[in-house]
């Protein structure tokens, strides 16, 4: 390991000689681990395990014995904590080999791999309720005291590599060990003990189209042979690929020319609602693009369409990724229309996701087994367009981010492996005993079933203050990933940051980039202007490749003047916002639900006074009776693909941006109700609040919480059969009843 952190290109040392944490201590492994897991060219989200052997004392004997503490199943090294950490007897987990060996002689030997991993909980220390992960007999039998796995892209290049045992002797000579291939688990931790017992000099292993384990007698000497270990292999690299012509030779030099990056946006902003549609025919997927110079290096080259074939070689990898991509080898004319371009790529794009489900389903009747799961969902998770860039898919935002990260580390690997030789994949049976694993199937079936809204969008307009932000609020506990959009960025942005702190997911970013962001959003629109609307969703579909439904809360109240006047840009303003904004977005939004073709949901905002007359509010109560019969037009004009709703609140003065201290001490003097001008605004609010529930049947103030609550049943499936309904939420306002 090189004195000087600053002399590493390849990797980044995070531990820094201040830090203080014990030796050899389940702090040191904690620390250890986030700094392994804060540079990602080391280990992926969720890939990679670390492990110490630490003398405890036994809480039954009270006598010191050695404890195996290994990162557990799930969880991530950058954010691990101790409760990520099972803690195993070691002595028992070296006994379970005897176990082994007898059903193994039996001729029972996957089946002994899967029942020893129910046997760790055997061996728990202090009643650790941490699941162990699959990786543990290797932390377990390699005989050294703290163990690093990580799958560093220059590692796997290395184990994905047609010459893998050359270039591992080459890069390390007698210092690391080539293990062929072996699912992970107990015949793999077997191996590498027996490994180091016939290479008592080795540091570590390269394992076979898996990634790097090494081991150091300290916790910091471990941290440091895998920065070193990385290093070498990427340097050896670059060395490779500079001999192979550099950076033009990379992936065989370029085949094509990628589309200018204004064009690229607006072609996904067209076709992406279409493309997320077409992969969502079992559930609703999110997706993630990226276009970056790395992602259309490969996707450009000549090599492109034979790589991607060959699908991904780390399990951590195609487990995200399926088997392959599905690659769109024809790239679009440059001097077409983007009308041109999308046209065609649909045309592409539709026989591509046939075959490709076709084959999927090949593979699967090639590779089950007796007792394998049904097939899962034949729909591709990564989609690779030349001139454009690729486009990843999962349940959530954060999974389809997740697709993408691994998918760009399986470039690098296969970059990394071509200079070295020529990349090679995991054969398709080994490929499928592992995505079909009855142990990976388990836990899909122990994972809590989704949310109501799970998989889908929501956008919802005047999220910044009020009813809207109560709406946003609302939605996200059920699972929803919402777009919090005002025409006050700053307050859109504080409710999506509200969001992402509840959620701790994600970072919400506005504007270029927003391919990165996470279960929440903040955007500016003006809805009385189309272009700006326009705008908004064409950013909502690069973060998230479309959206399922859409909440109106923006609005505004002009109260007349003594003599019953409005002037007349009031009046234009009014109706602006309350009516022709609410028809703006969903004439806007009708193309993106026709080409996705998903049911979806849009809830509107009138009011009780639509119905009611009062003096003082014209151009609002007659704009909010325009829209009333808006809703039902477009309920008309949108089925039977989008239903169409109203909620019609009264008064709501508690929270609501449309009552500030001004309007509550004009309407407290109209009311006649005493109050003093120095008292605070909370109190003349709650004392207005009070005087409109008095009016009611209920008694009780209306908050922004209870009209979420309606948009609610409104955006969900619970009301799957309304349309064109006006839901009022008013208290019992019995002037409003319908005559």
């Amino acid at each position: 390991m090189p004195q000087d952190p600053n002399s590493l290109k390849h990797v980044t040392a995070h531990w820094k000689t201040t830090d203080s944490v014990a030796p050899d201590s389940v702090d040191e492994l904690i620390h250890r681990s986030n700094c392994l897991g804060a540079d990602q060219r080391i280990t992926n989200t969720g890939g990679g395990n670390t492990s110490s052997k630490i003398c405890e004392r036994d809480p039954l004997t009270g006598e010191m014995v050695e404890v195996l503490w290994v990162k557990g199943s799930g969880g991530d090294l950058r954010t691990s904590k101790k409760e990520n950490f099972s803690s195993l007897y070691q002595s028992k987990l070296v006994d379970l080999q005897r176990l082994y060996g007898a059903r193994t002689d039996k001729g029972l030997k996957s089946p002994a791999e899967d029942e020893m991993v129910s046997m760790y909980a055997h061996t728990t220390f202090n009643l650790n309720p941490r699941p162990s992960s699959i990786d543990t007999p290797l932390h377990s039998f390699i005989p050294h005291p703290h163990v690093d796995h990580t799958h560093p892209n220059a590692a796997i290049s290395v184990a994905a590599c047609a010459r893998s045992i050359e270039a591992t002797r080459e890069i390390y000579g007698n210092e690391v060990v080539h293990i062929p291939w072996m699912r992970p688990g107990f015949e793999l931790g077997l191996a590498m003990q027996e490994a180091c017992e016939h290479h008592p000099e080795a540091k570590g292993f390269i394992m076979g189209q898996h990634g790097i384990i090494n081991w150091g007698k300290t916790g910091r000497e471990c941290y440091e042979r895998t920065l070193e270990l990385i290093e070498k292999a990427a340097a050896h690299i670059e060395k490779k690929q500079a001999e192979r012509g550099g950076e033009a030779s990379i992936f065989g030099g370029v085949l094509h020319d990628s589309l200018p990056a204004a064009k690229r946006r607006d072609v996904f902003a067209a076709l992406l609602p279409w493309l997320r549609g077409q992969v969502s025919t079992r559930k609703r997927f999110i997706a993630t693009v990226q276009d970056d110079e790395a992602v259309l290096r490969f996707v450009n080259s000549k090599d492109a369409a034979r790589l991607s074939e060959l699908g991904t070689s780390c399990p951590d990898h195609f487990l995200r990724t399926k088997i392959k991509p599905l690659f769109i080898p024809e790239v679009p004319a440059a001097g077409a229309t983007v009308e041109e371009i999308v046209a065609e790529l649909k045309s592409r794009l539709s026989a591509g996701l046939e075959k490709y489900r076709a084959d999927y389903a090949a593979y699967y009747e090639a590779c089950k087994r007796p007792d394998s799961p049904a097939m899962r969902d034949p729909n591709p998770t990564v989609i690779l367009l030349p001139g454009l860039g690729m486009v990843a898919f999962g349940k959530d935002k954060s999974e389809s981010r997740v697709t993408a990260e691994f998918y760009n580390c399986a470039i690098e690997v296969m970059r990394g492996a071509e200079a070295l030789g020529g990349y090679i994949s995991l054969p398709q049976q080994e490929a499928f005993d592992i995505e079909y694993w009855s142990l990976e199937e388990a836990k899909l079936r122990r994972m809590p079933p989704d949310k109501e809204l799970a998989g889908r969008v929501v956008i919802v307009i005047g999220a910044g203050s009020g009813i809207g932000r109560e709406t946003a609020l609302r939605l996200v506990r059920e699972g929803a990933h919402i777009v919090c959009v005002d025409l006050n960025l700053t307050a859109a942005q504080a409710t999506a940051d509200e969001i992402l702190k509840k959620t701790g997911l994600g970072i919400g970013v506005a504007g270029s980039g927003i391919s990165g962001c996470g279960p929440a959003i903040a955007l500016q629109a003006d809805v009385t202007r189309r272009e700006s609307i326009r705008a908004m969703l064409n950013e909502v579909i690069f973060a998230y490749g479309g959206y399922d439904s859409i909440a109106v809360t923006a609005g505004i109240f002009v109260p007349s003047d003594t003599t019953g006047h409005i002037p007349d840009d009031k009046w234009a303003l009014t109706f602006a916002i309350n009516v022709t904004g609410s028809y703006l977005v969903a004439d806007e939004s009708a193309r993106d639900f026709k080409a996705q073709g998903l049911r979806g949901s849009i809830a509107l905002t009138t009011s009780a006074n639509a119905a009611v007359a009062k003096k003082g509010s014209l151009a609002y109560d007659t704009s909010k009776a325009a829209a009333n019969h808006l809703v039902r037009e477009l309920a008309m004009e949108l089925a039977p693909l989008v239903r169409v709703n109203g909620v019609a609140p009264a008064t709501v003065v508690q929270g609501s941006a449309m009552f500030p201290r001004d309007r509550v001490i004009g309407s407290l003097a109209k009311y006649n109700i005493p109050y003093s001008d120095d008292e605070p605004t909370d109190s003349l609010t709650t004392k207005l609040a009070q005087f409109y529930a008095d009016r009611t049947l209920t008694r009780s103030p209306i908050t922004p919480a209870d009209q979420a609550e309606a948009y609610y049943l409104l955006l969900t499936d619970k009301l799957s059969k309304t349309t064109g309904q006006i839901i009022t939420v008013d208290g019992g306002l019995h002037e409003a009843f319908l005559r």
